[in-house]
């Protein structure tokens, strides 16, 4: 694995970025970056299994049908290879699945109703409206059991599609989708619980709870908690499996109780402590010292996801696809397709009932103005992402298999699934262009897509005639003098300005950007936000942890409140708010400076910036740039 590359000088906000330049076609693939490279994985995987199947059917299925015996004496397993993925595997696929949903509920996208309560509404009626729509179109078919193969969205191919299709800086976008698809992954594996277990036995199901409750309190252990982790893990997992659950659903189950946090201050000195110490005595005790450190200041869960997710998008899920998509073509076989009604009401039901269940449900709650969404998530962008919720390819083809125990009747499905979700794909990169095209980039970049409200940190008069903005870095250099021009321009202006600062931190170049945006943030929280601000930019070289508390302490602050708002999940989510507002308008340098909505593309000292301003001022309906003030006036 490549260490990251820090670079130590800031973009020139007023010069092209000197170190972006093509990229070899060599490093075609680490350009495509993991998400997309697994999606084209697992496409692969699926042409592979496709053509495999129709060359030797024969040889498709007796190699996935070979048995394996594991165990010793009279204990056994016997799996087939085809089990063994689906029921082994896949366990591991869920478990990640579980991790990430863990994280949104505790420090993620679901832990504000406010934020939480659009992709919610919309993954709950992403799962209602394409089973409704299954059942009128396959009525009287004799399958309508099979309703379960049309709720869910794969989401691995909705992350790594939105990546080869999605719009340019569609990071809100990718963030609303996800929170969407926990929501639908959890509804789909409890309605798999719920319709399509077989044979249950309970009692089983107590050994699972007594190994859940294990996994519960091993967290409080101070150390080896690696191996009794997977231990129980391994039990509940038994248990499922004895019990005749699908035992995928261990993995989610054991995943929820996998603590998350994000680190503590004593954690990250401590950690550097023992690495000052490696770095003037390094032996082997203090480099395992310092790396045992670092990386327990990392919650397990967040440890888990970094190193299952290669496994899972690399290996499990193109082995899946390989084991799963081996649909037959023949002309019988896609006649019998073509007038089957399970056929179609799959089709349908992905493509047409996802389409309106996530793009109606989210126009409705928007409408009633329950809940919000970023700038950036524009009509067109939600109806490119509500349709390629229709590419539902591992839980459908894994439900196939649950819910169809006609060989015949399962290829059908598994036709309208492949039919489906290429439908749904090439109908969410025709609407992901034409959205493109009517909002060009030129304009994206150069008008603030987000206008200043009470939620921003606002210096001077809300109703003030001229409006400056700074998205900027506390570690970056121009922002520092930057900020002393501004200075002279709110002096020199007074109460006809207002002053808006949010965050850009450069993570490519200043490590600690992040930690100096949320360590102001923390200090919002008790009304010091520009005196914490002055204070960053007056030393820069020093924003360790220790440093934020040195300035919180020589600010008057409650270092207790502040050290506990640091990690807190408000704080980080505020910080990732701006961020992704200066992704969508391709901000790739700081200070980026907006004067009454409109990026400012001259010089950055005091003089130039007070000409612009007045020159907006006397030029434009400043009233277009402000009509969150308007309405408070109003």
């Amino acid at each position: 694995m490549s260490l990251p590359v820090v670079i130590d000088t800031s973009p020139d906000p007023e010069r092209p970025d000197p170190n972006r330049r093509e990229i070899p076609i060599a490093s075609f693939v680490r350009r495509m970056g993991p998400t997309r490279t697994g999606a084209l994985l697992l496409l692969l995987a699926t042409a592979l299994a496709i053509v495999w199947a129709n060359i030797a059917h024969d040889s498709y299925e007796t190699f996935w049908d070979t048995h394996l015996v594991l165990g010793v004496g009279d204990l056994s397993l016997d799996f087939t290879l085809h089990a063994l993925v689906n029921d082994a595997l896949m366990a591991l696929f869920f478990f990640t699945l579980g991790l990430e949903v863990r994280r949104e509920l505790t420090i993620g996208e679901l832990t504000s109703w406010s934020r939480a309560v659009v992709p919610v509404v919309a993954g709950l009626c992403g799962l209602v409206a394409p089973a409704l729509l299954y059942l009128l179109v396959a009525r009287g078919s004799g399958w309508e059991s099979a309703w379960g193969v049309v709720i869910s969205t794969d989401t691995a191919f909705l992350v790594g599609a939105l990546a080869l299709i999605g719009p340019r800086a569609g990071g809100r976008l990718r963030v609303f989708l996800l929170a969407l698809a926990v929501v639908d992954d959890i509804g789909a594996l409890t309605i798999i619980a719920l319709f399509y277990t077989e044979q249950f036995d309970p009692v089983p199901l107590l050994v699972a709870a007594a190994g859940m409750v294990g996994i519960w309190f091993t967290r409080h252990l101070p150390s080896g908690r690696a191996p009794i982790y997977t231990t129980l893990a391994i039990i509940v997992w038994l248990a499922f499996l004895a019990s005749g659950v699908h035992p995928s659903l261990a993995g989610i189950a054991v995943a929820l109780l996998v603590p998350v946090y994000r680190p503590s201050r004593q954690d990250v000195e401590h950690a550097l402590a023992l690495a000052r110490t490696f770095r003037q005595s390094p032996t082997t005790e203090y480099a395992r010292a310092a790396a045992n450190s670092l990386r327990e200041s990392i919650s397990i869960n967040e440890r888990l996801q970094s190193a299952y997710a290669p496994y899972v998008s690399f290996v499990i899920l193109p082995l899946f696809a390989l084991a799963n998509a081996g649909v037959q073509v023949s002309m019988e076989g896609l006649a019998a397709a073509a007038v089957s009604p399970v056929t179609w009401g799959v089709v349908v039901g992905l493509v047409v009932g996802k389409l309106i269940g996530v793009l109606g449900s989210t126009a409705l709650v928007r409408a009633l103005g329950i809940g919000e969404l970023g700038p950036g998530l524009t009509r067109g962008r939600l109806a490119g992402g509500a349709a390629l919720c229709g590419v539902g390819f591992t839980l459908s083809l894994f439900i196939v298999d649950l819910a169809i125990d006609d060989e015949a009747v399962a290829n059908q499905a598994r036709v309208g699934i492949l039919l489906a979700s290429a439908i749904a794909f090439g109908l969410a990169a025709i609407i992901f262009r034409l959205t493109e095209r009517a909002h060009p980039a030129e304009e994206v970049g150069h008008v603030l897509q987000r206008p200043v409200t009470a939620r921003d940190h606002v210096y001077g008069p809300m109703d003030a005639p001229m409006t400056l903005v700074e998205y900027g870095d506390f570690q970056c250099g121009f922002c520092l003098k930057t900020s002393g021009a501004i200075q002279e321009v709110v002096r020199e202006l007074g109460g006809e300005l207002r002053y808006v600062w949010r965050h850009a931190p450069l993570l490519r170049y200043h490590p600690n950007a992040v930690a100096a945006a949320e360590a102001s943030e923390a200090a919002a929280r008790q009304g010091k936000f520009f005196e914490f601000e002055r204070s960053l930019f007056a030393d820069q070289l020093h924003q360790q942890p220790r440093d934020m508390l040195r300035r919180a302490e020589e600010l008057g602050l409650d270092v207790d409140r502040f050290e506990a708002d640091l990690v807190s999940p408000g704080v980080a989510a505020r910080v990732r708010d701006d961020m992704l507002d200066a992704e969508a308008m391709e901000i790739t340098a700081v200070p980026t400076i907006f004067i009454n909505g409109r990026r400012h593309t001259g010089p950055h000292d005091a003089r130039s910036l007070i000409e612009a301003l007045r020159r907006a001022r006397d030029t434009e309906d400043v009233s277009v740039a402000r009509p969150e003030a308007d309405a408070a006036r109003s």
